[in-house]
């Protein structure tokens, strides 16, 4: 935990409190906060502080405010990905908030195992996004929004996210034009399930506006594929 995030009105009165049981017994246990330390704190989907502990006591932290310091900004990318294994699927949500993602979208495919999507955890995507704020030191949630759907999801929403200014990328291991390095513009990438997109699938997407490219002829997981081709993306070196 990085930095805590506050709901709005626990920031009302002139003292704001961190008083839920999670971030009290981690800041307790691993930070071993005392009366005069500095905490970062970041209000949900508002700006980011840094505070003064000014009480401790059993039920909260009381805390005061130093200065506002700036909320790390978002990648301008729009994630799209097959539905994974749920737990899976709680790890592609943390890393992808952490990342700085702005928009996430869960994709049914061919091979996505129709039982995915009777996951609890999907009940549960607030709490993964919040530790992934936490991580990353970030306050701004990104959008998530799920089709069930292949077909009218490509044919129907899928060209609204695209257009010359925001090319979209499908990875495709067997494409023949690689992907590129360093981009300086706003994009969509689309990634398949741990088995692909089957022809069928790549070429809806390539038909309606998507650019199939290649990471190599490597095979690779999701969860190594989405930080390595935004980490190859949005390289500023």
């Amino acid at each position: 935990m990085n930095i805590v995030l506050l709901d709005p009105r626990q920031t009302e009165s002139e003292y704001w409190s961190i008083t839920r049981k999670r971030q009290l017994e981690h800041l307790r246990t691993h930070v071993a906060v005392q009366v005069g330390d500095t905490l970062k704190v970041g209000i949900r989907e508002g700006k980011r502080y840094l505070t003064e502990i000014v009480e401790v006591t059993e039920q909260a932290i009381k805390l005061k405010l130093v200065k506002e310091e700036r909320v790390p900004a978002k990648l301008p990318v729009t994630l799209i990905f097959a539905m994974p294994r749920p737990k899976v699927l709680r790890r592609l949500i943390m890393d992808s908030v952490t990342l700085g993602v702005e928009k996430i979208i869960l994709l049914h495919s061919y091979r996505v195992d129709k039982s995915y999507w009777q996951t609890p955890f999907l009940q549960q995507l607030d709490h993964y996004i919040t530790l992934g704020l936490e991580q990353a030191g970030d306050t701004i949630a990104p959008q998530i929004e799920i089709y069930k759907r292949f077909k009218p999801f490509v044919e129907d929403v899928l060209p609204n996210l695209i257009s010359t200014e925001r090319p979209a990328y499908v990875a495709h291991p067997y494409a023949e034009m690689a992907m590129p390095f360093a981009i300086d513009h706003p994009c969509t990438i689309v990634i398949g399930p741990e088995g692909g997109f089957i022809p069928y699938e790549v070429d809806l997407l390539i038909k309606n506006g998507c650019q199939a490219l290649s990471l190599g002829n490597r095979i690779i997981r999701t969860e190594t594929v989405i930080p390595y081709l935004l980490g190859r993306l949005f390289s500023t070196s």
